[in-house]
C-alpha cells in the first residue's frame, strides 16, 4: 500500500515538472509568463522532476509509525526513521509550482503585456501609409538574430532616378476608426494605418478613448467642422514622424510614413529637394557634423548615408535579421551611431570604418528610444515595455537596466552635463533621470496621451514635447512647470524640434510642419502636406 502511494506521489510530481517545462518552452517561443520569471519555471520543473524520481526510487521514505518502533531492545536501534523534513520539502515544491502555473494560466492582466507589435507599440507608434500595390521583396533573411549585421556598399544612382524609384503611388485617404480600448489599459489615440504586407501582420490603427454615454443633445447646434488645412504638392503625403534642424539653423530635414526624406529651406519657406526614400516607413533623418552628408533609417532595416547636395547614396548599412530601425542617433563627432531595432537589439556602428562595433541584444521588446551622451561614450535606450538601459557603447557593456515607465519609453534625450536624461512615455509622463543614482529627479505632467517625442532647447532650459493627445508643449527644465501648450486640433503629433530662433517645430498626422512661438500663442503652417 505504501509503495503504491509513493508511486502516485512520484507520478504527480513528474506531471507538475513536465508542466513547468511546457510553460518554459511556451515562454521561449514568444509568450512570456504573466506572474513569474522564466527562471522560476525552469527551477520548479527541475526540482519537481528530481523529487518525483526520488519518490519513485523509494529514497524519501516516511517515518515508520505503524507498528510503532520499540523503545527498548535490539530492534530500537534499527527501526527506520525516514526523512520527514526532506520528504515534506519535496512534497511542497511541486505544490508551489502548481500554484504558480495555475495563477499564470488564469492571470487577468495578461492582456496588458507588450508583445512585438501587439501592445504598446501598436497603441502609440505611427504606422505606414494607406495600402499600396505589393512591392517586390528582397530575399528573405534568416529568422535568428545574427551576431553582426551586414554592412554593404550600394551603387550610387543619379539623384532624380533615386527619387523616382523611391516615390510610392499616391495613397488613398484613410480615416482612423474608433476602436474599444484594451482591458485595464489606458486609452490610446489615433495613428496612421499600416498596410498589410507579407513580411509582417497588419497593424491596426490607433483607437481613441471612449467617452461615457450621455443623453442626446437637441438644443445646441453641432460643432463646426475644423477648418480646411493648407496643402502643397511638394509636401509629405502622410504623417511626419521626424524633424531635424541643421547646425546653421537654416534647413529642416523631415521623415515620413510616406517613406520619403525631404530637405526644407526655413528662411525661404520652400522645399529644397527630396533626398530619397526607404523601402518601408522612414523613421529617422540626421545631419552629419560635416554639413555635407545625412544619415537616414527606416523600417526596411537600412541605415543610409546620403549626400546632402543631391541625395546620392554613399553607403548602406544593413541591419540584417536585427530588423527595422526604430530609432537612430549619432555621436557629436560623427564617429559612432546607435540604432534601436524592432527585435529589441541595439547596434553600435563605426561610421568611419563602415562596420559594426557591437550588437547588444539587451531588450526583450522593440526599442522605442535611443539617446547618446554628449561625450559619445554612453547610450540610453528604452523599449515598448517601459524598460530603460544605459550602455557603455565603447566597450559594449550594459551599465544599468531599470523599469522607468509603466508603458513604452519614447523620445530619450541627454542633458548637456551627460549625467541626466529625460524620457517620455505611454504612461503620459515625462521624467528627468539622474544617471549616477538612476533615480527620478523630476516629473513633467500634463499630457493626456502617449508622449512620443522630446527635444531640448539649445540652452538646455526648455523642453519641447509632442503627444498622441494632439498637443505640443514647452516645459521649464528647472521647475518642471509648463510654459506653453499648443493644440492645432489636427490629431496626434509625432515629431518635435527647436528652431534656431527658439520657436518650436512640430510634425504630425496632418502631414504638415508647423512653427509655434516660444512664449505661446497660435502657430503657423511652415510647410503644408500634400493634398489628400
Amino acid at each position: 500500500m505504501k509503495r503504491s502511494t509513493e508511486r502516485l506521489l512520484a507520478l504527480a510530481m513528474l506531471i507538475v515538472g513536465i508542466a513547468c517545462f511546457v510553460k518554459l518552452y511556451a515562454a521561449l517561443g514568444g509568450r512570456p509568463p504573466a506572474t513569474a520569471r522564466l527562471e522560476v519555471f525552469g527551477a520548479a520543473g527541475v526540482l519537481s522532476v528530481l523529487a518525483g524520481l526520488l519518490f519513485l526510487a523509494g529514497l524519501l521514505p516516511a517515518a515508520e509509525h505503524d507498528p510503532p518502533a520499540p523503545l527498548f531492545g535490539r530492534d530500537a536501534g534499527i527501526a527506520p526513521a525516514g526523512h520527514p523534513r526532506l520528504r515534506r520539502a519535496a512534497l511542497a515544491l511541486p505544490l508551489l509550482a502548481l500554484i504558480v502555473i495555475v495563477a499564470d494560466q488564469f492571470d487577468p492582466w495578461r492582456t496588458q503585456e507588450p508583445g512585438g507589435e501587439e501592445a504598446e507599440e501598436l497603441a502609440t507608434a505611427p504606422a505606414d501609409p494607406a495600402p499600396r500595390p505589393p512591392e517586390p521583396k528582397p530575399e528573405p533573411e534568416a529568422s535568428a538574430k545574427p551576431t553582426t549585421p551586414e554592412s554593404s556598399i550600394e551603387p550610387a544612382l543619379p539623384a532624380p532616378a533615386q527619387q523616382e524609384a523611391a516615390k510610392p503611388p499616391l495613397p488613398e485617404p484613410v480615416a482612423a476608426p474608433v476602436q474599444p480600448a484594451p482591458t485595464a489599459a489606458p486609452p490610446a489615440e489615433s495613428a496612421p494605418p499600416r498596410p498589410a504586407q507579407p513580411a509582417e501582420p497588419v497593424q491596426p490603427t490607433q483607437q481613441t478613448a471612449l467617452a461615457p454615454a450621455t443623453p442626446p443633445q437637441t438644443v445646441a447646434p453641432p460643432p463646426p467642422a475644423p477648418p480646411a488645412q493648407p496643402t502643397a504638392l511638394e509636401g509629405h503625403r502622410d504623417a511626419v514622424v521626424w524633424l531635424a534642424v541643421s547646425a546653421d539653423g537654416h534647413q529642416i530635414m523631415s521623415a515620413s510614413t510616406d517613406r520619403m526624406i525631404k530637405l526644407w529651406d526655413i528662411d525661404g519657406k520652400r522645399l529644397i529637394r527630396d533626398l530619397g526614400g526607404h523601402k518601408d516607413m522612414a523613421r529617422s533623418a540626421l545631419f552629419m557634423p560635416d554639413g555635407k552628408t545625412v544619415l537616414t533609417a527606416g523600417d526596411d532595416g537600412e541605415i543610409v548615408l546620403r549626400q546632402l547636395s543631391d541625395g546620392t547614396v554613399l553607403h548602406v548599412f544593413s541591419s540584417g535579421a536585427n530588423g527595422g530601425v526604430r530609432q537612430l542617433k549619432i555621436s557629436r563627432d560623427g564617429k559612432l551611431a546607435v540604432s534601436g531595432h524592432d527585435t529589441g537589439s541595439v547596434v553600435v556602428w563605426d561610421l568611419g570604418k563602415g562596420a559594426v562595433l557591437h550588437v547588444l541584444p539587451g531588450h526583450d521588446w522593440s526599442v522605442s528610444s535611443v539617446a547618446i551622451s554628449p561625450d559619445g561614450t554612453r547610450a540610453l535606450t528604452g523599449s515598448i515595455d517601459g524598460e530603460l538601459k544605459l550602455w557603455d557603447i565603447v566597450s559594449g557593456k550594459q551599465l544599468r537596466s531599470w523599469l522607468g515607465h509603466e508603458r513604452g519609453a519614447y523620445g530619450a534625450v541627454f542633458l548637456a552635463d551627460g549625467h541626466h536624461a529625460v524620457t517620455g512615455s505611454g504612461d503620459y509622463t515625462i521624467k528627468l533621470w539622474d544617471l549616477d543614482t538612476f533615480k527620478e529627479v523630476r516629473r513633467f505632467e500634463g499630457h493626456s496621451g502617449t508622449v512620443y517625442a522630446l527635444a531640448l532647447s539649445a540652452d538646455g532650459k526648455r523642453l519641447g514635447s509632442v503627444s498622441l493627445d494632439g498637443t505640443a508643449r514647452i516645459w521649464n527644465m528647472d521647475t518642471g512647470g509648463e510654459i506653453a501648450e499648443f493644440d492645432p486640433g489636427t490629431g496626434p503629433m509625432y515629431a518635435v524640434a527647436f528652431a534656431a530662433d527658439g520657436t518650436l517645430l512640430t510634425g504630425g498626422i496632418d502631414r504638415a510642419i508647423r512653427d509655434w512661438p516660444a512664449a505661446g500663442g497660435d502657430g503657423t503652417v511652415l510647410f503644408a502636406g500634400a493634398p489628400e
